[in-house]
């Protein structure tokens, strides 16, 4: 549920072209193999506000026992400041090598590239930052694999799900 708050904080961020000063890539315009590392879409602008937006609605939440106390302890033994900025530094890094990845294959952003791999790229795409998320968190929690298994492909759907209303409003350019 924390994650939600880096979509929620950065939506009206990218809607009002807010933080001019920090819509900077994060590569600076560095190149690997003649092709750019990240692209201009990954920004410093958007890694703050997500980073901020996740840290927010963890602390936010965990103010609420309902959420709180369905934790498990080692997260809750490690205090809400430690779970909400590992969180976080999950959620923004995790979207960095799929980034890379399609840069290096040549996959524009917002782009899918019809084959196998392209499909393929495209659900990682989707719940990418699942496994950020579990590799940030084992300092205080090591998450059972077949639980990030799970996470990743309910996030997946969901997100596809999303995707391919938001391309029946008119909202998303492609259903993928």
């Amino acid at each position: 549920m924390p994650v939600l708050g880096s979509f929620i904080a950065h939506a009206p961020v990218l809607k009002l072209d807010a933080f001019q000063r920090l819509k900077r890539p994060l590569d600076g315009g560095a190149t690997f193999r003649g092709r750019r590392i990240f692209g201009d879409n990954k920004t410093w602008r958007g890694v703050l506000t997500m980073f901020a937006g996740v840290l927010v609605a963890t602390l936010v939440l965990c103010h609420f026992d309902g959420y709180w106390l369905h934790l498990p302890s080692p997260i809750r033994d490690a205090g809400a400041w430690t779970f909400g900025s590992l969180l976080a530094l999950g959620v923004v890094t995790a979207e960095l090598p799929n980034s890379f990845l399609k840069r290096q294959l040549d996959i524009l952003p917002g782009a899918q590239r019809r084959s196998l791999l392209g499909v393929a790229v495209s659900i990682v795409d989707q719940g990418d930052f699942v496994l950020g998320i579990w590799l940030f968190l084992t300092p205080i929690w090591v998450m059972p694999p077949t639980q990030a298994l799970v996470a990743f492909a309910a996030v997946a759907i969901a997100h596809m799900a999303i995707n391919v209303i938001g391309y029946a409003l008119g909202i998303r350019s492609s259903w993928l």
